[in-house]
């Protein structure tokens, strides 16, 4: 079946085929949520959310990209989340242990060990870094730098003109680069 045949089948109403849609988007719906949440609970209760609200939506869908309309109902669920946590604070229940939750599968097992922790520690740079950037440009970022989206695919997520995706990504970036470079602990070879 190709994808417009399952999402016609999911809109008739079979599970089946909303649940090969989810297997299809989930991982880079998790990835874009993770990023612009920066706490992977928070990311997978906002990629779990979209995906009902998704599947709530699934007979307005028509036609276009599909993955556009999947990340624009991941992000603005995001964006509830973010509000809803400010309007909200809490606190954790359990305390900070000091580990951040890392992916296997993104380590060379053939690295030597301070390559590893060095690229661990870059990593948590650059998500405290892009953390700090405002919940637009953040996004913006995340679609474009870390999943690849092209500028037209950022407009149609965020419903934003390209113009506008093209100057929130540069001053994203422009505020990331500066950010990170005040970070003592960087390596030297990622200061330029």
């Amino acid at each position: 079946m190709t994808e417009a045949e399952i999402i016609q089948a999911a809109q008739n109403g079979n599970l089946a085929a909303f649940n090969r849609l989810v297997m299809s988007y989930q991982g880079l719906a998790f990835n874009v949520a993770a990023r612009v949440m920066g706490d992977a609970d928070a990311a997978a209760d906002a990629t779990q959310e979209a995906f009902i609200k998704a599947f709530r939506a699934i007979k307005q869908f028509r036609g276009g990209s599909f993955k556009s309309w999947l990340m624009r109902i991941v992000s603005n669920t995001c964006y509830d989340q973010l509000r809803y946590e400010r309007r909200r604070p809490s606190e954790p229940l359990e305390p900070d242990d000091g580990e951040s939750d890392h992916s296997p599968h993104l380590l060379d097992p053939a690295a030597p060990p301070e390559e590893t922790v060095e690229n661990r520690e870059l990593g948590d740079m650059l998500q405290y870094a892009i953390n700090q950037l405002p919940p637009e440009q953040r996004l913006i970022l995340v679609l474009s730098d870390v999943e690849g989206f092209n500028y037209q695919e950022i407009s149609e997520v965020t419903d934003l003109a390209l113009g506008t995706v093209k100057s929130r990504l540069s001053r994203a970036r422009t505020r990331l680069r500066d950010i990170l470079r005040t970070q003592e602990l960087l390596p030297a070879k990622y200061r330029h």
